[in-house]
């Protein structure tokens, strides 16, 4: 038997980097930084069912029927831990698929 040379590893072709806005970033006004900051935020807000029901921000009545229906994913959520919670992406995603278009008059 011959010996033979090792197969080089060859790299995966990989993608650059991705930067959000660190560009914009440098050069926005203080006021704007601050509100891109608040949105940032404000998605990583988590409700619960009970909190979801008592705010009205989903047209449901009862936490059970609530989550009975997260249970059977007909309902945008997510099930952090084993916990059903709502964010505002997925309030606006369960707003969208509801919607209703007006008949014309």
């Amino acid at each position: 038997m011959t010996a033979q040379a090792p197969p080089k590893k060859t790299r995966k072709a990989t993608r650059p980097a991705k930067t959000k806005h660190l560009a914009s970033v440098e050069n926005m006004a203080p006021a704007d930084l601050a509100s891109v900051e608040a949105a940032e935020k404000a998605d990583l807000i988590r409700w619960d069912a009970e909190y979801v029901v008592k705010e009205q921000l989903l047209p449901y009545r009862s936490v059970r029927v609530l989550k009975e229906k997260c249970y059977k994913r007909e309902v945008f959520h997510h099930n952090d831990g084993g916990r059903i919670t709502f964010s505002p992406m997925s309030i606006r995603a369960e707003h969208q698929r509801t919607l209703v278009a007006p008949l014309a008059a």
